[in-house]
């Protein structure tokens, strides 16, 4: 098993959070890692998305030019990353903020309400914990309790009292595969 993602949106999504917490699971479950984060040259608003790969051997670069998957929160990411997707791939894509289709048919496209979801859930921060679960449930890469668990690592001390908002939202996004 080798999956190479790339997490893409603005600033302020939580872009790298999904990534670390992917990262995190995967290697808590013993499987190797790679998270690279790149940011554009404003942080709130301006571009952001990383790169994992999850393997079951060792990873040669942390470096994909051509994943297997992505999850695009905005337009912008979609535009920039779909042309990358390795042909049979899959595109988890947050209809909530692109209203566009994804004219490949090459690829699997999973359109994830991940924003109204998220405000139907009282917090609009956690869209990102949406489309991972989703992701999660489709893909089958990490066990969505080793996921949980790691939350509570993963996310920074001021935000703890975020981990059962964050639950939720994952096990919603599930509902989209």
């Amino acid at each position: 098993m080798n999956e190479e993602i790339i997490m893409a949106g603005f600033g302020g999504q939580g872009i790298m959070l999904m990534g670390k917490l992917l990262s995190y699971a995967g290697m808590k479950e013993d499987k190797e890692v790679s998270w690279m984060p790149s940011y554009g040259p404003e942080m709130r608003g301006g571009t952001a998305n990383c790169t994992v790969i999850v393997s079951d051997k060792k990873i040669p670069s942390p470096m994909s030019s051509r994943p297997d998957t992505i999850i695009v929160m905005n337009l912008p990411s979609l535009d920039k990353f779909l042309p990358k997707v390795k042909s049979g791939g899959t595109v988890f894509m947050n209809s909530s903020l692109i209203g566009k289709d994804v004219e490949r048919e090459d690829v699997k496209v999973i359109k994830v309400p991940a924003n109204k979801i998220a405000n139907e859930l009282g917090n609009a921060r956690v869209a990102n914990m949406v489309m991972l679960g989703s992701y999660i449930e489709e893909k089958d890469i990490v066990k969505p309790e080793t996921v949980k668990k790691s939350l509570e690592s993963v996310l920074s001390a001021r935000n703890q009292d975020l981990i059962e908002m964050n639950v939720k939202a994952l096990e919603r996004g599930k509902e989209y595969k």
